[in-house]
């Protein structure tokens, strides 16, 4: 995406432009093509295997209680998998880390998001606009392959209530900030339905590890999806992480204080993050009051 855009009723009030020596201020990865891309890369491992539609019911411990395994069903039998590293990459509701009985304390953020994906109008510009609904953030991402995801911050716990109501104030406030999407907003919102409600919430964990296990990315350290940081902490966690494991492995030494070298190496990057990110929520109204002021 070539700058973030700020708007107010169809007028550019701010832009951020990529800085000295950087190309674009963000990009927009499909999963599925990066998950392709690495399922594909991973073939040549002759220790790889993939099994989609199976989830882990347990973990298995060793005579000395370390973590040495996992049970799993794939909807037809019980699965045992031996292994030296169980790495939890399951996400903000992990399995794993439940199972690990890792504590953790949820982080409000105080709002709701609201997903929708929209066709682009032709000649739209690959950019990320921002403008303000009912005083909280509306953002426009553009995304591969011709379309916008919409992304409406609502109140916290705010939507059962707002889908009693019509969503057609949606549509006109929506129009208002960007007229140029009036058509393909009429056209492609029609109900509720087509939203996607995400409970937005980060969270800190005081321990990311265990003898024989680990857990990552937001398993670890949920995420709010500001600025989008948590698809590349979720990466540079994989990245230091593998090498602590192989270096695990090398000295035979699973042990939580082995394994603990990646959390003291990633821990003060992501809760960094994770304090900017609610700094910029905070901050997000800070960009039109200029404008409002002139006005």
């Amino acid at each position: 995406m070539d700058r973030v855009e700020y708007c107010d009723r169809g007028h550019v009030i701010k832009s951020i432009f990529p800085s000295d020596g950087e190309e674009h201020v963000g990009i927009h990865v499909p999963q599925r093509n990066l998950l392709s891309v690495l399922m594909k890369e991973s073939q040549a491992y002759r220790n790889y295997s993939l099994m989609m539609g199976t989830k882990v019911t347990g973990l298995i411990l060793d005579q000395n209680g370390r973590v040495s395994g996992v049970h799993a069903n794939d909807g037809t039998k019980e699965i045992i998998i031996e292994s030296s590293v169980v790495v939890g990459a399951d996400g903000r509701f992990s399995t794993v880390r439940k199972l690990a009985e890792l504590p953790y304390e949820t982080i409000r953020h105080g709002y709701d998001l609201l997903w929708a994906k929209i066709p682009s109008p032709p000649g739209w510009e690959p950019t990320i606009k921002n403008a303000l609904l009912g005083g909280r953030q509306l953002a426009l991402f553009t995304q591969a392959g011709g379309y916008i995801q919409i992304g409406w911050n609502i109140e916290e716990n705010s939507y059962p209530h707002l889908k009693k109501k019509s969503f057609a104030p949606f549509i006109e406030k929506a129009t208002e900030a960007f007229p140029e999407l009036e058509e393909t907003l009429q056209q492609h919102i029609q109900s509720w339905d087509d939203f996607i409600l995400l409970k937005v919430q980060s969270c800190h964990c005081p321990a990311w590890v265990k003898d024989g296990l680990a857990i990552m990315g937001d398993a670890a350290h949920t995420m709010s999806p500001t600025g989008a940081f948590g698809i590349n902490c979720a990466l540079a966690d994989a990245n230091v992480l593998s090498e602590v494991i192989i270096e695990a492995l090398h000295f035979n030494n699973v042990s939580e204080s082995q394994l603990r070298e990646f959390e003291n190496k990633r821990r003060a990057e992501t809760e960094k993050l994770q304090r900017q990110q609610l700094e910029k929520e905070a901050a997000y109204r800070d960009h039109f009051e200029v404008f409002a002021m002139a006005h």
